[in-house]
């Protein structure tokens, strides 16, 4: 089997609920990385394009179910360019990347643009159908927004708690404490702050047009360890841990890479930024979802042939501060060379397109930082967790 490489990545800033991308549909969001994608390639014939695989975890609304393909059409690619949308929660972009990477070590595909898309902003209310006509009672619309919704009443009740809740388990499980979480979450907001300043995610990040977001909404670069600890718990008002400030906020945004062979230099005119070496899926307690990227990135790690020990970047998606904090508890990695940007907390989780943000971070520091190995890695809701392990080819030269 050939080798999968990493040639690019671009994403739109992240914005807040509710901010400046929550008047942009998200197919109209995946269609421009897409496009964007594309048009950083400059040798590529779109026709050459084998697959489109994009991540989405709502889809409920204007995605129209198969956003990948309508984000080829809204992008102007030829018609013959096939799209499919890939739904592993929060895992799901880094699920594309998978599938895009598997795609061309068989021979199936040169080129494939992986990435994802959420619009947390616009994701729709949903109402449940009668069970027969002309009910005399009311309905509840629920919200696509995040979490569980529509239960089936036969799942165990420990099962669907909320992410929060879930989170405030595993923290409870591990010993976390709110001190700790609150340390992280400033970390990352002026980690991030500070990347922005040096230039870092100049080749990373490109504005959609007609807004004025240049730069990831959710940073808060004038955070204090006071202002932090000044906030109240989110989802439990005695003993609680876990407030607005140190779990990821609620975002919207969209994310691309382009996956290709070897043979791709050619096609694409670029030169690759990383190898795919290794990549695990794995699932657990749905009520622990938070320390599935655990197993996922040890198993991705011995596929790739190495250890920790090798490993000198680390991007792990920070859906709390709690719940990475456990995955860095369980790794035998240094703390410091985790997330050196920032990470979700900061920047935000527009679920579907965070993972392809992690990778796309990761194959740049490994550059930036001249190291071989990186692991990507994140949690998924209802306990599952997906890792990408990363090699850089000039640092292995």
């Amino acid at each position: 089997m050939s080798s999968a490489f990493v040639y690019d990545a671009v994403r739109t800033p992240f914005g807040r609920y509710g901010g400046a991308l929550a008047g942009v549909r998200p197919d109209d969001l995946a269609a421009f990385v897409v496009g964007e994608q594309v048009r950083r390639a400059p040798g590529l014939d779109p026709a050459r394009i084998d697959d489109v695989i994009l991540g989405n975890a709502n889809g409920a609304g204007e995605e129209n179910r198969n956003v990948a393909r309508m984000a080829v059409l809204l992008a102007g690619l030829p018609l013959s360019v096939p799209g499919v949308t890939v739904n592993r929660l929060c895992g799901s972009s880094l699920d594309a990347v998978v599938q895009a990477a598997r795609a061309v070590e068989t021979g199936d595909a040169d080129v494939v643009v992986a990435g994802g898309v959420e619009s947390m902003s616009r994701a729709p209310w949903v109402l449940p159908k009668p069970d027969r006509a002309y009910p005399a009672g009311g309905a509840e619309l629920v919200s696509t927004t995040l979490g569980w919704r529509l239960v089936n009443e036969r799942m165990r009740p420990d099962w669907t708690v909320s992410l929060g809740e879930a989170t405030e388990r595993l923290r409870e499980k591990y010993g976390v404490t709110r001190e700790r979480q609150d340390e992280f979450a400033l970390r990352s907001h002026r980690l991030a702050h500070e990347a922005w300043e040096a230039g870092r995610y100049a080749d990373l990040v490109t504005a959609f047009p007609g807004t004025e977001l240049v730069r990831d909404e959710p940073v808060r670069p004038d955070g204090t360890l006071e202002k932090l600890a000044a906030l109240k718990p989110s989802f439990r008002a005695d003993g609680g841990t876990i407030t607005a400030g140190n779990a990821s906020p609620l975002t919207d945004g969209a994310s691309a890479a382009l996956i290709g062979s070897a043979d791709a230099a050619n096609l694409t005119g670029l030169e690759p930024l990383a190898r795919i070496a290794g990549r695990a899926s794995v699932a657990n307690e749905p009520q622990y979802f938070g320390y599935a990227p655990v197993e996922a990135a040890d198993r991705a790690l011995a596929r790739s042939g190495i250890g920790w020990s090798d490993v000198g970047a680390v991007e792990l998606n920070e859906a709390f501060a709690a719940q990475s904090l456990v995955c860095l508890d369980a790794w035998d990695v240094d703390p410091e060379i985790v997330n050196t940007w920032g990470g979700a907390t900061a920047l935000g989780h527009p679920l579907g397109a965070s993972g392809t943000r992690i990778l796309g971070t990761l194959a740049r520091r490994l550059l930036a930082e001249d190291q071989r190995w990186g692991v990507a890695a994140i949690c998924i809701g209802v306990g599952q967790g997906v890792a990408v392990v990363l090699e850089n080819p000039r640092a292995a030269a």
